[in-house]
Parts: C-alpha cells; structure tokens; sequence
C-alpha cells in the first residue's frame, strides 16, 4: 500500500492505548500571553537528541538577542543561541531537568536593553540548495517541541535512495493538561500551515496531513481555514496518539517496524510547534530561542500558557503564574504521563519543555503497589503489544537476552502500562531501569 493511500472520513485511532482523564479545561481557551524578561537566563548545552552544542562564547562576552553562543558538533546536533541581550556570566555545569549537573551558559539579562530582535527579510527557502536550507536548520537550532527534541534539520535530509511521499503533522497533544500546541494551532494556524508547506516542498512529498484530536474543534477548525492544499485530518481522542508510530497506525493503519522509522514506510512526522518554528525562521529571521510552555495542575495559582526564553528558570515561571498552593506535592517538567519530577525549581526550561505540572496532595497521592494479578491490562493497554508484566519480571531477574529478545528496546516508556495496572506497580519505571541495564552492558563491551 502506498504511504499516499486514502484517509478515512470517520475519526479513527490506533489500537489498544489507555484514556486518562484530559483535565485540559483550565488552559485550553487561555490565549498564550509572554512572560516578562528574567534576570538570569540558564542554558544547558545538552537540549536535543545528540551530541551536545559547542560553546563559542566567553565568559564576560556581551551577547545579543538570538546570537550564536553554542555550534553543533556533529550531523546529529544542533546550535544554541542567547534568549536575550545581555552578558555571560559563566560556562559552568548546572542542574538540567534530567536530574544531572551538566554544562551550561549562563547569561546575565541586561535590564537597558529593549530585547528587540534585529530586523530581518523573509527568505524563500526553496530559493536555497538543499544543502543550505538543511545547514540553515540546524544553525537555527530547531528541534522537535513535541518532547523527543530531535535535531529537525536531520528529517529534512532525507537519505539518497530513500524517499518522503507523505508529510504528517503531529497536532495530537495528547498527555493530560497539556495545552500548548492546541494554542499554537488555534492562534498561529497560518504558521502551522506555512511550516508544513516548507517542509513538503523540502522533501519532495505528494501530500501533507496535520493530524488533530477531535478534543481540539477550535483548532481543526483553525487550520482548516488557513490551508487550502493540506488536509487536516480529526482523530478519536486516546492516548498515546501523540507518538509518531501510533499517530501513523491511527491515520493509515499502518505499523513502523520495530526500530524503525516513519520514514521506512515514506512518511515524515513533525510536531506542530516544530513547523511553526520553522516558519518563524524564514519569514522573521527567528532562530529557537523561545517556545509556548503550559504552566497547569491544581496546586498552581493561575494557569496560564507561556511563551518562555529558554532558560528561564522554572520558579520564575511559576511565580509569573501566582505562585504554587500551600497543597504543593510534586513539580513535573512535561504531563503527567511522560514527564519527569524535578527536585528543585531552579532547573531551566530547555528545548524540549512541553508544560510545568503542579500537583497537589490530592491529585500526586503516593500509593502502595500489591503483586502482580496477571489481569493482562498492561498487555490490553500497550501501543506496541508488549508485555510489560513480563518484562518487569525479566528487568527483576537481570535476564538481559531475555529482555533483548522480548523487544524491550521498542518500548517509548508512554507509561500507559503502569496507568492500566490496578496493582499500582510502576512498570514503566522497570522498561527504564532495564534499557539503563543493557545501555550498561553495550558499554562494557
């Protein structure tokens, strides 16, 4: 079947999957507002998929608003630039939302300095060799928003002897609370679609499809009426559709092999903010410096979607928003699904920060895990048809060929297993520890 076949005209999803409650209500028709400058901006090096940027600039160095101050070092690597003007205060290793300290540029705001970004004339990118435009890409830093942070100057070189028939924008956001793409597609529906037309034309595909959950009519209907050449395609609402291989099972009914790629079966996947970006750098002139943050949960004062410098500190962000409640339990950098917890809120939001999570006693309950009553639900629930029970057991015993041979390596840790569980056992936490486990073994040698 060709990557081109027919969509269905009925929503339709992918297989198994879970359906946690949206709890999308609070942000969902809160237009994103900019936050005012910080003092102190942090900026790991480390922000994408790869290896991490270079820095080329010194400490005491006066930087401007949207300068290069970190080059890739590889093909699978991207740039950094200043999210404002200002001076570099040091290069020093910082807390990163991971939980490591990794090297950073730190930059000092300078407080006189009107933070303009310098006047720029829209480029036509297919006036650029291909070479250029990829090289343009990656100097500009841009990466999948969606999470992943993969270098997005990568899917645009496509390999010789392979190609893209098919575009498909990922405009799913599916995790629980999370708002800030819907946003994007409902304010900036024309830089959605411009973004999207760019990257069709860049790789030569027959069609572009911006995939959208039905939760989001405002924003189908948004895009719909920006594009008259790219289909918008409604789909039944179901986590976790917002991963590539099940955004492509729920449009086309067709499965990514196992370590594969959208690619393998001629489809190119990108997130919405991605292809906005994109937009913003040939029509302004605007490298990634800044991304649409959802700031949410119940235990912050006033929710509110951002648009954030990177590297500004997660405190100063919540503060913008009112502050956390007294019922504060747990910060979660991304949704609540495939986040990560942070220890402390002087970590910076980086590249790949979809939302701050603020959750209370009640919503961030910590429970006791029972043994396992082999119900199957964990098996009913994963997108990929593994068998996290089994695996767990496997990561228990240290059986590492076993885990090999019972493809624990495509699991994308949506976590929807340990959601299903009514045993509470936190399965993902298993997939995790036994990937660490081989990634260990690989490297012994």
């Amino acid at each position: 079947m060709s990557a081109a076949a027919a969509v269905s005209a009925a929503p339709s999803t992918f297989r198994h999957g879970v359906h946690p409650p949206e709890r999308k209500g609070a942000t969902d028709a809160l237009p994103i507002e900019r936050m005012p400058f910080v003092g102190e901006y942090v900026l790991p090096l480390s922000q994408h998929t790869g290896a991490p940027s270079k820095p080329v600039v010194r400490v005491g160095q006066r930087v401007r608003r949207g300068q290069l101050i970190g080059e890739p070092v590889g093909f699978i690597s991207t740039a950094l630039h200043a999210p404002v003007t200002g001076r570099v205060a040091a290069v020093e290793p910082r807390l990163h939302p991971n939980g490591k300290t990794l090297p950073a540029i730190v930059i000092e705001t300078d407080p006189y300095d009107s933070q303009r970004l310098p006047a720029f004339a829209p480029l036509d990118p297919s006036s650029l060799p291909a070479a250029e435009m990829v090289e343009r890409v990656q100097l500009a830093g841009l990466v999948g928003l969606g999470g992943a942070a993969f270098p997005s100057h990568v899917k645009l070189q496509v390999p010789e002897g392979r190609r893209v028939q098919l575009v498909v924008i990922n405009g799913c956001e599916c995790e629980p609370y999370l708002t800030c793409d819907h946003r994007i597609m409902v304010e900036r529906p024309d830089a959605v679609v411009r973004g999207t037309a760019i990257i069709r034309d860049r790789v030569g595909a027959e069609r572009a499809i911006i995939g959208v959950e039905e939760n989001k009519p405002d924003a189908i209907a948004a895009l719909r009426a920006a594009s008259a050449d790219i289909e918008v395609v409604p789909l039944r609402v179901k986590y976790p559709q917002g991963a590539e291989k099940m955004l492509v099972d729920a449009i086309f009914h067709r499965e990514i092999p196992e370590g594969g790629l959208p690619l393998d079966l001629e489809i190119l996947v990108n997130n919405v903010g991605t292809t906005a970006a994109l937009a913003d750098l040939f029509d302004r002139g605007v490298p990634l410096i800044e991304r649409v943050v959802t700031v949410t949960g119940p235990a912050v004062a006033r929710p509110r979607n951002l648009l954030v410098p990177l590297g500004t500190p997660l405190s100063a962000a919540i503060e913008h928003c009112g502050g956390l409640t007294r019922e504060i339990r747990q910060v979660v950098l991304g949704g609540p699904m495939m986040g990560m917890a942070q220890k402390s809120l002087d970590v910076p939001i980086i590249k790949g920060s979809s939302g701050i999570l603020c959750l209370d006693r009640a919503t961030s309950v910590p429970f006791r895990e029972f043994p396992c009553i082999r119900c199957g639900r964990c098996v009913e629930a994963c997108p990929i048809f593994l068998n996290p029970t089994r695996l767990a057991q496997l990561v228990r015993a240290e059986r590492l060929d076993d885990l090999e041979a019972h493809h624990l390596l495509g699991c994308f840790e949506c976590a929807a297993c340990s959601y299903a569980c009514p045993s509470r056992i936190p399965l993902v936490q298993w997939m995790r520890l036994g990937k660490a486990l081989l990634r260990r073994r690989k490297e012994a040698g």
